[in-house]
């Protein structure tokens, strides 16, 4: 079963997709994860990389809620708005929502996040708990600092390719420290990346695996968005595996 879901933080609309498995659930309901894309993404993501997982995990029994953060995809508020801190509201209300669907197991929400949403479910997880935790290519504060001019902070956006990155934004990141938030958190863990990605070095998916002192995958020859039909199917089945509880 695929439905539209939607949820409110702060006065403003989210919108995303809710994936369930079909047939009778367990009694203990189905386990499932919430997905969160990257920067200037949103809930399909690259090469339909999350419709994609959500529709194989569904056929291994494990429910997911993919959705557009604020001012991402057609989710309400502005993109100039962006700032990591509320991406982490909008992880707790993503996962508020998950936890209260019948037929799904509060108890065994997982978490996945892309590239930023790589930092920002890192920096989540001590907050919302979840019963796992994946990172793909996940994201250093060091990505955005070319975006500073001269070291400086803009007076009020910059003009990234189009998208309004506002001066919050850059303020917050630089300050902020997943990989400390990494290290707390003490559950199960795993990060997926391609040993080829220029934008989210394969040194950095090292670091938050020895924070979060778990394995880490890398895929021979991917690059930051797997681009590649043999690589997207490796990700899909390396990460299936973890979250099901297989790997």
């Amino acid at each position: 079963m695929e439905a539209f879901a939607q949820f409110t933080v702060e006065g403003q609309r989210v919108y995303g997709m809710l994936h369930v498995p079909d047939g009778d659930a367990p009694a203990q309901g189905w386990p499932s994860v919430v997905m969160l894309h990257g920067f200037t993404g949103h809930r399909m993501e690259g090469h339909r990389n999350f419709v994609l997982l959500s529709r194989l995990l569904a056929a291994r029994g494990v429910a997911s809620l993919r959705f557009d953060f604020r001012g991402n995809g057609e989710s309400q508020g502005d993109f100039s708005e962006m700032t990591v801190s509320r991406e982490v509201q909008d992880v707790v209300a993503a996962f508020e929502y998950a936890r209260r669907q019948p037929g799904l197991d509060p108890q065994r929400v997982m978490l996945l996040g892309f590239s930023l949403g790589g930092l920002v479910a890192a920096l989540s997880a001590g907050e919302v708990r979840p019963h796992r935790l994946a990172l793909w290519a996940p994201a250093l504060p060091d990505l955005w600092l070319p975006l500073l001019r001269g070291g400086a902070f803009p007076p009020t956006v910059t003009d990234y390719g189009g998208w309004p990155v506002g001066r919050a934004f850059l303020q917050e990141v630089v300050r902020l420290r997943p990989l400390d938030a990494a290290a707390a958190w003490g559950g199960p863990a795993h990060v997926f990346h391609g040993d080829a990605d220029t934008v989210c070095p394969p040194a950095w998916g090292v670091r938050y695996a020895q924070a979060l002192n778990c394995d880490a995958t890398a895929i021979p020859g991917a690059g930051h968005t797997f681009d590649s039909l043999e690589h997207v199917e490796t990700l899909h089945r390396v990460t299936a595996r973890f979250l099901t509880g297989q790997g």
